[in-house]
């Protein structure tokens, strides 16, 4: 190589690093944890090693993974990947709760409403079409899933965040929901990038596992384990910290599951908080490349069995495709293994309401 084709090749890397810096430098990526923040995180005792940690070794990879092998399905064309039509949704008034017991409306992947004690709680909200840093890279939500969006909503008293990935927190959906939103909680540090988006401080909450915080109206939120991972950029893996939740009322106990992989803190939760009434347990988006940080169905069926879960709501699934496998096939299998267990799982299409302790919509809307 020529004295001068070095140079330009070094300018071109320079520029080039440059340019992806500056990228990351901008609004939907978020922002570290700010030096206050980071003094409250490294006092955890989930923060070591300059990172969050699971409760068991969780490598993001299976040893084996083969990434030639992922690089060849991803593009194999698969057509089952995503829905062949649009998938059927019900769009009704949300600013009318249909009953005065715990009243829930899914909107596909991970987001999904509670309304109960006279509040409306609010998990995970993504509206955008792609789960993604930017609109139009990655893939689509599906057609069918685009039938409620920020506009829709009524004043929401809590805003629940499980963690900092894409597909459960997302730039422009805050954005377009802040006006509505009084209180938002969520782990250790995600708290930074919304106060980067200009939510207001005092509306923001962060908690570490197995902290407990009163809400008011005779519920309380729990923080507890997750088996997963977190980061919007390159270089922030583990900055802050995943989570899945519990909401208590007199009358009921929610788990809110967030994402995770199978292990143990199913069964601790249990024995700490008893059963629950419904379990929000993802179900989708795995592979046998990535065994540790999110489940397959069948271990999905068992997390509910471990958390005595009167009911199971499969979620993460339905609205876009981060994976591999079939648009269907969790939920097919799911509800297979659930059978066998006799676990009870409720089905519902987006915008369908499920009403606890009486209205479990069971349908098998997705053949």
């Amino acid at each position: 190589m020529s004295h001068k084709i070095l140079i330009i090749t070094v300018i071109t890397i320079a520029v080039l690093f440059i340019a992806v810096y500056i990228f990351l430098q901008t609004a939907p990526f978020g922002s570290s944890p700010s030096s206050v923040r980071l003094e409250r995180i490294q006092k955890s005792p989930n923060y070591r090693d300059g990172v969050f940690q699971n409760i068991s070794p969780t490598p993001v990879m299976a040893d084996d993974a083969s990434y030639l092998d992922m690089i060849k399905q991803q593009f194999s064309g698969d057509s089952t990947r995503e829905p062949s039509k649009a998938i059927p949704s019900i769009k009704r008034d949300l600013t009318i709760k249909p009953s005065d017991k715990p009243t829930i409306t899914w909107f596909g992947h991970s987001s999904y409403m509670i309304q109960l004690n006279g509040k409306n709680v609010l998990i995970d909200p993504v509206f955008s079409n792609s789960a993604s840093p930017v609109q139009g890279i990655g893939n689509k939500k599906y057609a069918g899933t685009e039938v409620y969006a920020p506009a829709d909503f009524p004043a929401i008293d809590y805003l629940v965040l499980t963690h900092d990935h894409y597909d459960h927190l997302d730039y422009q959906t805050t954005l377009d929901m802040k006006s509505k939103i009084g209180n938002y909680y969520m782990p250790l540090g995600v708290g930074s990038h919304l106060e980067s988006w200009g939510i207001d401080t005092n509306k923001i909450h962060e908690l570490d596992w197995w902290q407990e915080i009163d809400l008011g109206a005779d519920m309380k939120l729990v923080c507890l384990p997750a088996r997963h991972f977190s980061g919007r950029g390159i270089t922030d893996r583990g900055k802050t910290l995943w989570a899945s939740y519990l909401l208590i009322t007199p009358t009921h106990k929610i788990y809110l599951g967030g994402d995770s992989g199978y292990d143990t803190h199913f069964k601790n939760i249990n024995e700490k908080y008893g059963a629950v009434d419904i379990a929000f347990l993802e179900s989708g988006q795995y592979n046998a490349y990535w065994p540790f940080i999110h489940m397959m169905p069948e271990e999905t069926v068992q997390a509910s069995v471990d958390l005595q879960a009167k009911v199971l709501m499969p979620v993460h699934w339905g609205k876009y495709t981060l994976a591999l496998h079939s648009w269907d096939e969790p939920i097919n299998r799911l509800t297979i293994e659930a059978h066998k267990k006799n676990v009870s799982v409720v089905t519902p299409m987006i915008g369908e309401p499920v009403i606890l302790d009486s209205i479990l919509p069971k349908s098998t809307w997705w053949r």
